[in-house]
C-alpha cells in the first residue's frame, strides 16, 4: 500500500513545487500569455468590426451602384428618344424640303411651259398672219387683175368707212 498511498514529504514537495511552478508561471507566463489573448480579441473583435462595416459599405456601394445604373438606363432612354425624335424632325424637315423642292420644280416646269406656249402660239400667229397675207396677196392679185374688180373693191370698201 505504500505505492498507492503517497508520503507527506512528498505532497509537500509537490504542493511546493507546483506552488512556485504556478508562481513563477503567474509571474512571467500568464500575463504575457493574457495579454496576447486580450489582444487578440481585441483584434478579432476590430476585425469583425471592419468586416462589418465593410458588409455595410458594400451594400451602400451596392445600392449607389444601382441607383448609378438606374440613372444611366434612364439617360440612355432619354438619349434614345432624344435621337428618335431628332431623326424623326429631320427626316419631316427633309419631306418638308423635298416637297417644297418638288413644289417649286412643278411651278418652274408650268411656267416654262406657258412661255413656251406662249412663243408657240406667238409663232403660230405670226404663221398664220403670214400665211394670210400670202394668200389675201395671191387672191388680190389674181382677183384685182381686171379694172372691174378692182372697182367693184373700191366701191365695197367705200360702203364700210360709210357705216363705221
Amino acid at each position: 500500500m505504500d505505492l498507492i498511498t503517497p508520503a507527506f514529504g512528498l505532497i509537500f514537495w509537490q504542493t511546493l513545487i507546483f506552488l512556485v511552478v504556478l508562481f513563477i508561471l503567474g509571474k512571467f507566463a500568464w500575463k504575457p500569455i493574457l495579454g496576447a489573448l486580450k489582444a487578440r480579441e481585441a483584434s478579432i473583435d476590430e476585425a469583425l468590426s471592419l468586416a462589418e462595416k465593410a458588409k455595410e459599405e458594400m451594400k451602400q456601394l451596392k445600392g449607389d451602384n444601382e441607383k448609378l445604373l438606374a440613372e444611366a438606363k434612364q439617360d440612355r432612354d432619354k438619349m434614345l428618344k432624344d435621337a428618335a425624335k431628332l431623326a424623326e424632325e429631320m427626316r419631316d424637315q427633309a419631306k418638308n424640303d423635298a416637297k417644297l423642292i418638288g413644289d417649286k420644280m412643278v411651278d418652274e416646269a408650268r411656267i416654262s411651259i406657258e412661255n413656251e406656249k406662249n412663243n408657240a402660239l406667238g409663232q403660230i400667229k405670226d404663221q398664220v398672219a403670214e400665211l394670210s397675207l400670202q394668200i389675201t396677196e395671191k387672191l388680190l392679185k389674181k382677183n384685182l387683175s381686171e379694172d372691174k374688180a378692182q372697182q367693184g373693191l373700191i366701191k365695197d370698201y367705200m360702203k364700210d368707212i360709210k357705216l363705221n
